[in-house]
């Protein structure tokens, strides 16, 4: 395991931003539960094909203790609403207005994504598009939840 990817074992970033309904979100909110966090923007050709694919993994995981929180970086409430109608998105598109939480978990290139497991440790990292509802994709979220 590399050094990095120790650090950020050892310490998940902290995240607090609202939604494009004011609603907040707090990672630590979510504890008990496997969290995919997404980072994406909508000039990012990559994320938005990536975005339908984490609809269909939240889809497909209805009623087990998987979130789905999507950081949309220098996002504004109008943007994420329409993204979210435009792709017939379900889950949390937060708004990273000032890309303070995108800095914060060293995030450098788009779409870049973290599972986070129950205890809240970073359980694997991918940086590009991932087809999030392909079956290796989905037995990997699988492995973090309960049995």
């Amino acid at each position: 395991m590399g050094a990095a990817l120790a650090v950020l074992l050892a310490a998940t970033p902290a995240l607090s931003l609202a939604d494009a309904g004011g609603g907040k979100h707090r990672l630590a909110d979510y504890r008990g539960k496997v969290v995919l966090v997404n980072f994406w923007a909508t000039w990012c050709e990559p994320c938005m094909a990536e975005l339908p694919s984490i609809e269909r993994l939240r889809t497909a995981l209805a009623g087990r203790p998987f979130v789905v929180l999507a950081v949309q970086m220098d996002g504004s409430r109008r943007t994420a609403s329409d993204t979210a109608e435009k792709l017939g998105l379900h889950f949390p598109l937060l708004l990273d207005r000032d890309s303070s939480v995108s800095e914060a978990w060293g995030v450098k290139l788009l779409p870049t994504s973290f599972l986070i497991d129950r205890r809240g440790a970073v359980a694997f990292q991918y940086t590009g598009e991932l087809d999030w509802a392909s079956p290796e994709s989905r037995k990997r979220v699988e492995a973090l939840l309960p049995r």
